[in-house]
């Protein structure tokens, strides 16, 4: 395959997915403007980010066959800008089922940024060069994950929640806006526009690899996802500090996945894709383990920054796998790849909320942290037994 990538198309598609990020996360930082503001409990406070992460999955349904029918691109700048409508529903909401109906809408339209960027950089970018350019792309989610939940809570402390959601709002909006007008960028020229979904998802499900990597990828938006939703709420009722400040912690996980992308490259090629993944799956176990037995929020810092390490390295081997798992329909592949990532995310944080809400959130960050690494080192064989097998054939 040639490479076909477009370095201006490559950043404002970045900026889209930075956008995405912010909108995914904000809520991490805010539940406690949340309760006050709608007098409800955290568990409650948190069916806005569930309710996210659910939309997100489900239209993981519908955009990976749009993006393979009409151009990724255009359905790219589409959805980024349906996001700006649900930014600023959330940014007016004066209940709570109606700040859960905007993060729906946020969710259903941000499902088409991230996913179908991942796709179109996989018919764009020959295999020995994807993971360096997803790695790239992971810089701009890491920018947007911060942005979220620490400059979302900063926002929120120094004047209103509200204008963090309607700060996303501008952002989406001249982001989509500017992607469009690359809406007649090179499309790719490997896929089979007569197709349906039903056709394009059987053919994706009727692969064995590819049903692996989707069932492991549900369980690590379920681990994953449920510990650091809530880290931001236990650091500031556990030790008394101000959301901005926990929120600020919590955005070293960013950092960490920055640092990776960083090193990414030098990594896979002294390390392997296998050996990577078991790196990321002992980080997140050292991480979370360690926030559950903390006395002091001082250790959070390094722990929220070696776990975004830790979860973008397993993560970045995960998603480069989902590019290559059906080829001929790579949209739906990916966009079934996020589906189940977040179906698992919302399942987690639901489960953890009802959890946090009766007992602690202790308990919770030992569970992903053990589940994380036995997850990751099982998958580290898989990927070793699915390399030696395409090689003999």
């Amino acid at each position: 395959m040639e490479n076909r990538l477009s370095p201006r198309v490559l950043w404002l598609l970045s900026t889209c997915c930075f956008a995405s990020m912010a909108s995914m996360r904000v809520c991490d930082s805010l539940l406690p403007s949340l309760e006050a503001e709608f007098s409800v409990t955290t568990g409650s406070a948190a069916q806005a980010i569930s309710a996210f992460a659910l939309a997100y999955g489900v239209m993981q349904l519908f955009f990976g066959p749009l993006g393979d029918r009409f151009g990724k691109i255009r359905v790219i700048a589409l959805a980024t800008l349906a996001c700006t409508v649900g930014n600023i529903g959330a940014s007016i909401s004066v209940q709570l089922n109606q700040m859960v109906i905007a993060r729906v809408l946020s969710g259903a339209a941000a499902a088409g940024i991230v996913p179908l960027t991942m796709a179109w950089i996989g018919d764009m970018v020959p295999y020995d060069r994807r993971q360096e350019i997803l790695a790239r792309l992971l810089g701009a989610t890491v920018f947007g994950m911060i942005a979220g939940q620490w400059l979302g809570a900063l926002v929120a402390d120094t004047f209103n929640w509200r204008i963090s959601f309607a700060s996303l709002a501008v952002v989406s909006l001249f982001a989509g806006l500017l992607v469009m007008r690359e809406g007649g960028a090179p499309r790719p020229n490997n896929v089979a526009p007569g197709k349906g979904f039903g056709h394009r998802a059987f053919e994706v499900l009727s692969i064995p690899w590819a049903r692996t990597v989707l069932i492991v990828t549900f369980i690590e938006g379920a681990l994953a996802f449920s510990a650091l939703s809530f880290i931001p709420t236990y650091l500031h009722t556990a030790f008394n500090i101000p959301m901005s400040k926990a929120g600020g912690i919590v955005a070293l996980y960013g950092v960490g996945g920055l640092l990776y992308s960083r090193c990414a490259l030098v990594l896979l090629q002294r390390l392997g894709e296998s050996n990577l993944a078991r790196l990321g799956g002992a980080f997140l176990a050292i991480s979370y383990g360690g926030l559950a037995l903390l006395n002091g929020w001082s250790f959070a810092l390094p722990a929220c920054l070696l776990a975004g390490f830790g979860f973008y390295a397993l993560h970045n081997t995960l998603q480069t796998r989902a590019t290559q798992m059906a080829p001929s329909a790579r949209g739906t592949a990916v966009s079934l790849f996020s589906c189940f990532l977040f179906f698992g995310q919302s399942l987690g944080v639901l489960c953890a909320a009802w959890f946090i809400d009766r007992l602690s959130a202790q308990p919770v960050f030992l569970f992903s942290a053990t589940g994380l690494l036995l997850l990751a080192f099982t998958f580290s064989v898989l990927v070793s037994r699915q390399s030696s097998r395409l090689v003999r054939t």
